[in-house]
């Protein structure tokens, strides 16, 4: 019906754009047949004109060239738009498909007619509109920049179950000899393991005020893209450090070594954490804690009296301890009885799987009664250990038995 509306209007304004032209044409041919009137009635009568004729033409002379000023407007006036609309339009056809696409899914969430395009990858139904690609590429960007959990982990975008293969030195290192002629080469017989990756279905819902979707200066993609990545990294990187049970395991189960208290560490401790990664994975080597874990390392020293742990320009985070970036994470305990509060090594060792790429939702009517537009976010992904190697940690002692 919108769309049918529009048609109409837009006629109705070319019809009356084509009647006023065609009005002043008219009034210009009127007054140019006056002025040959008075200049055939002086020619007649071969005489000069009266002061009223003079008047006469130089007003219809005049009135002339207003109207042929008119109709060079007017003429000019066929060429632009009738409406923003159509400006909109011819300004779409130069522009790249993202943009599109971004300026399609700003005016769903507020509401307004979603115009089907062939050239706009966003769909709708009766649950919603699915949101397109583009916005959801960014919102993974950031959840890259955000979480360097997550960025520094070796991914796979693959649908289905994942078979990593890895050989398992634990029960016998692949060796090299020294081979002599007719002579069979001894070989070793070690084997190899598999991990195995599937999909944990996960969703993160966000409501948006409409009074804030309505404000015209509000720029709703970026708000979008910034809230729904800063929701997800926060939950992925919670699930890659901590994992849950009989779900995403992610790092929670490897072997660390353990501390001497329950909440205190000694530099020697943290010597011996760096030294079980082996110095080919030492390149890429991050440590990773809580900011309260980072404070109380801050104030350990060396046998010099130097601070271990330095503020560092070069740092991606600010820190290094022992020549490597520190990160801080919300999502790592604190230094307490049983605790693993320190981990370190090469995240590569950490393998992501994503099913399928993030899929972006916007509820129009279920939340209409709180006055909310509902976003919500889905990703598929699993994550397990692929290369023990590369990582270690330290577990805080165990709390005293009473009464042993």
């Amino acid at each position: 019906m919108n769309k049918n509306r529009k048609r109409v209007a837009v006629k109705q304004e070319m019809q009356k754009r084509a009647e006023d032209l065609k009005s002043i044409a008219e009034q210009r041919a009127e007054l140019v047949e006056k002025l040959e009137a008075l200049t055939q009635q002086a020619d007649t009568e071969q005489r000069a004109f009266t002061e009223e004729e003079e008047k006469a033409f130089d007003e219809t002379e005049s009135a002339i060239k207003k109207l042929d000023d008119t109709l060079k407007r007017m003429e000019r006036a066929r060429d632009i738009p009738l409406n923003a609309t159509e400006t909109k339009k011819k300004e779409e056809k130069a522009d790249d498909p993202e943009a599109l696409e971004e300026r399609a899914f700003a005016a769903y969430v507020r509401g307004e007619v979603l115009e089907e395009r062939a050239d706009v990858n966003m769909t709708t139904g009766d649950n919603g509109a699915v949101i397109p690609s583009s916005i959801a590429n960014k919102i993974i960007k950031k959840v890259h920049d955000i979480s360097p959990i997550f960025q520094l982990a070796e991914k796979y975008h693959v649908s289905g179950n994942l078979s990593i293969p890895y050989y398992d030195e634990s029960s016998q290192q692949i060796t090299m000899a020294y081979a002599t002629e007719f002579t069979d080469l001894e070989s070793t017989s070690g084997k190899f393991a598999s991990i195995e990756l599937k999909g944990f279905l996960a969703g993160a819902l966000s409501k948006v005020s409409k009074s804030l979707i309505n404000n015209s200066s509000f720029d709703i993609v970026p708000f979008v893209i910034n809230e729904m990545a800063e929701s997800v990294a926060r939950w992925i990187e919670n699930q890659l450090l901590n994992g849950t049970k009989d779900k995403i395991e992610g790092l929670s189960k490897f072997t660390t070594l353990t501390a001497a208290a329950q909440a205190a560490v000694t530099a020697d401790e943290l010597i011996d954490v760096q030294e079980e990664v082996p110095d080919v994975y030492q390149a890429d080597a991050i440590w990773i804690m809580s900011k309260k874990t980072r404070t109380a390392i801050r104030k350990l020293k060396d046998s010099d009296g130097n601070y271990i742990l330095n503020k560092d320009a070069t740092s991606r985070w600010g820190y290094s301890l022992f020549g490597k970036d520190v990160y801080t994470s919300e999502n790592m305990p604190d230094m307490a009885a049983e605790k693993r509060a320190i981990l370190y090594g090469d995240m590569s060792g950490l393998a992501v799987k994503i099913s399928e790429d993030m899929n972006i939702q916007v509820l129009q009517e279920k939340f209409a009664t709180q006055h909310a537009v509902g976003i919500i976010s889905w990703i598929e992904l699993d994550a397990k250990i692929q290369n023990a190697q590369k990582l270690t940690g330290l577990t805080m002692k165990a709390a005293s038995q009473s009464g042993s």
